[in-house]
C-alpha cells in the first residue's frame, strides 16, 4: 500500500498549481490524469489584468499577477525553465471614442498600473486608431508548462495516467485501490458533472474555439494583438487566434459558425492572406459570479473541490491554490467570495 498526503484528481491549472503548493511544503501526493484534451491545455495562456471590452479590471488583479510571477520563479527551480513569455497585449482601438475611454480609465486608481497612456501603431495589421498596451500583461508557454510539470511528476512517480474510478474510492478507509491518502482533491473542470460527490456545484460549460493559422506575411514583433480575439505567434510558422465564447452549442464537435467567426475577426485587422491549419475547442468551467468554487465536502471532511476557474484559469488557479492549501493545512478560512458554502 502506497501512503500519500494527497490524491489530486485532474490535470489542468487548478491541479498543477495546487501540486506546486504541495511540492513547496514537502507534502506527498499523486496526480491522476486521464490525458484528455482539457480546456486548460488548449487555452491561449493569456495573462491579462484588464477586461478589454470595457477597460476595467477585476478582483485582486494585481495580487494575482504578482503571485503568478513569484510562483513561476519557484517552478523554474525544479523544472529548469520559466514559462512566462514577455509579450504584452496591444488592444487595437475601434475608434476615437475607445481611445478617449482608455485614457480616462487609465487615471483610475485600480487601472493606472495597467493601461499605458502612450498609444502604439502596430506594423503589419490595420490599426487606424492605434492600439493601447496593457502593462504587466504576458503569456504562459502553455505547452511548455504542462510538458515540463508532467515530466517532473513522472520522474518522481507522482503522475498516474489513468481514469479515476469513483467506485474504487473507499471513503471510510481513506484508500483508493492500493493508495492510502489523508486528503483527496478534485480539480476536474467540467468533468466534475460525473463526480458523485460534487456534481451539483454550479459550474456552467462555456465552449471556446481557437484556430492555428499560417500568415502570408509574418508580423514583425512577438506581441499579443487583441481586437475581437487574441493573435500571437506560437512557432516559426503558425499563429494562435481565438478564442470564442459559447454557452449554447455544447456538443463535442467543431462548430463551423465559431470557425467562421474567428476567420472574419482576423480579416478585420489582418489585411493579407492566411490559411487555417488547425481548429481546437475546449469547455471552460464558468460560474455565474465569476469566482472559483473552492471548499470541503459537507459530509466528507477529507474531500475537497477546486473548480470554476473560467477564462482566467492561470491567474485563478495559481493564486487560489495557496488559499486552498492554507485552508486545509493551516485552518485559515476561505474568503466568502470563493468558498463553496456560498452556494449551499
Amino acid at each position: 500500500m502506497e501512503n500519500v498526503d494527497y490524491i489530486i484528481v485532474g490535470d489542468g491549472y487548478a491541479s498543477l498549481f495546487f501540486a506546486h503548493q504541495l511540492i513547496k511544503n514537502n507534502k506527498s501526493f499523486v496526480v491522476f490524469s486521464e490525458e484528455k484534451t482539457s480546456a486548460s491545455r488548449v487555452s491561449a495562456g493569456i495573462i491579462n489584468p484588464v477586461v478589454l471590452k470595457k477597460f476595467t479590471t477585476f478582483w485582486k488583479a494585481q495580487e494575482q499577477i504578482d503571485f503568478l510571477k513569484e510562483t513561476l520563479n519557484e517552478i523554474e527551480k525544479y523544472t529548469g525553465q520559466n514559462y512566462l513569455i514577455d509579450a504584452p497585449i496591444h488592444r487595437i482601438f475601434h475608434d476615437e471614442n475607445e481611445q478617449q475611454l482608455w485614457l480616462k480609465k487609465s487615471s483610475n486608481d485600480d487601472l493606472f498600473h495597467f493601461l499605458d497612456k502612450n498609444f502604439t501603431h502596430l506594423e503589419g495589421v490595420k490599426n487606424d486608431f492605434n492600439s493601447g498596451k496593457v502593462n504587466q500583461s504576458a503569456r504562459l508557454d502553455v505547452k511548455g508548462f504542462f510538458t515540463g510539470l508532467f515530466d517532473f511528476l513522472l520522474k518522481r512517480q507522482q503522475l498516474i495516467k489513468e481514469k479515476f474510478i469513483y467506485s474504487d474510492l473507499n471513503i471510510a478507509d481513506h484508500t483508493y485501490k492500493n493508495i492510502s491518502f489523508k486528503q483527496i482533491l478534485f480539480c476536474e473542470g467540467m468533468a466534475v458533472k460525473d463526480n458523485p460527490f460534487f456534481s451539483d456545484i454550479p459550474v456552467v460549460p462555456n465552449k471556446g474555439h481557437h484556430i492555428k493559422v499560417k500568415l502570408s506575411r509574418a508580423l514583425p514583433e512577438n506581441n499579443t494583438i487583441k481586437k475581437k480575439h487574441f493573435l500571437f505567434p506560437i512557432d516559426d510558422e503558425k499563429y494562435f487566434y481565438g478564442g470564442t465564447y459559447d454557452r449554447e452549442q455544447l456538443h463535442h464537435e467543431i462548430d463551423s459558425s465559431a470557425v467562421k467567426q474567428l476567420e472574419n475577426g482576423l480579416k478585420e485587422f489582418y489585411p493579407h492572406d492566411f490559411s487555417i491549419e488547425e481548429v481546437h475547442f475546449g469547455f471552460r468551467p464558468t460560474v455565474k459570479d465569476r469566482r472559483p468554487i473552492i471548499g470541503r465536502h459537507h459530509l466528507h471532511y477529507d474531500m475537497y473541490v477546486f473548480n470554476g476557474l473560467g477564462a482566467r484559469g492561470i491567474l485563478n488557479g495559481c493564486y487560489f491554490s495557496r488559499s486552498l492549501y492554507d485552508y486545509i493545512e493551516n485552518k485559515i478560512p476561505l474568503h466568502e467570495e470563493i468558498a463553496l458554502e456560498r452556494f449551499t
